[in-house]
């Protein structure tokens, strides 16, 4: 029996490491404040740029200008949650491979599956630190209140924040395969996206031959379900449904892709160099 090696289990709770994972991260934060205000500036900018936009042309067009100024502020704040969500998982993730921490990360006994809700985790609370402050800038400067969708806000923001997820996956996934030539793409695609996403206008707007691509993508049925609530106060159960049901679909796909490329980076030994 010599030589042989008995597996063990790694000591600790899962809750445990993905805390130790969690903290490393908002040390980051506690005297930077720098680091504080890059989260709440875009949201807040945004937020801004479009409600001058929308006080505008509800001044200029009257009540009906009023409710699709209201649509704007609303696909607004929740496309953020969209962005945040995967600029905050994909950032996250971005930091540990800047500071040459994820070999030492996958020394220790953390678990793929605990990275990836470590980074969700904190993906979590980087977007309630960027999106709140802008809502509530939103209710004071121009009296809009998403909160006014109801209960179905809560469903309306899960959805969008694990679409958001599942593209962070898929984009870390892509810079544990090609190292640093794929960085860029956790900036960018999301605007890649946003045009079919249905955010401003509806599904119907869009060419023929791109509505099925729209209706593939979770948001654009979120989207759809915000205008439906906010215009004719009714809530679109049917898109809840299928954005909740493609969101699980695209999670399932990122994550057999994510693991793929983790494991073969593993065996690449490229965990220890990627940033380099």
């Amino acid at each position: 029996m010599t030589g042989m090696v008995i597996p063990t289990r790694p000591q600790g709770s899962s809750a445990r490491r993905i805390w130790g994972l969690m903290f490393r991260h908002l040390a980051l934060y506690r005297r930077s404040w720098p680091r504080l205000l890059e989260l709440m500036y875009w949201p807040v900018l945004q937020m801004v740029v479009w409600g001058f936009i929308t006080a505008y042309l509800a001044g200029v067009q009257g009540n009906t200008a009023s409710v699709a100024a209201g649509v704007l502020l609303g696909g607004v704040l929740l496309w953020e949650v969209t962005l945040r969500s995967q600029m905050g998982f994909a950032i996250s993730f971005l930091e540990e491979v800047w500071s040459r921490n994820l070999g030492h990360l996958f020394v220790s006994p953390l678990r793929p599956w605990e990275l990836v809700a470590g980074l969700a985790a904190m993906s979590v609370l980087r977007t309630v630190a960027a999106v709140l402050p802008a809502m509530v800038l939103a209710f004071f400067l121009y009296g809009f209140g998403v909160w006014t969708l109801g209960p179905v806000l809560v469903a309306y923001v899960f959805a969008l924040m694990a679409m958001g997820w599942a593209v962070a996956l898929a984009v870390t996934a892509l810079i544990l395969r090609h190292g640093a030539g794929a960085e860029a793409l956790a900036w960018g695609v999301m605007f890649g996206i946003a045009p079919f996403a249905a955010v401003f206008y509806p599904v119907a707007i869009l060419p023929t031959w791109l509505q099925p691509v729209a209706l593939a993508i979770p948001a654009a049925h979120v989207f759809e379900g915000m205008r439906a609530a906010l215009m004719g106060g009714t809530i679109a159960w049917g898109h809840l449904g299928w954005a909740l049901l493609l969101d699980v679909v695209w999670m399932a796909v990122a994550a057999w892709i994510f693991l793929a490329q983790f494991y073969a980076a593993r065996v690449r030994g490229a965990l220890l160099n990627i940033g380099e």
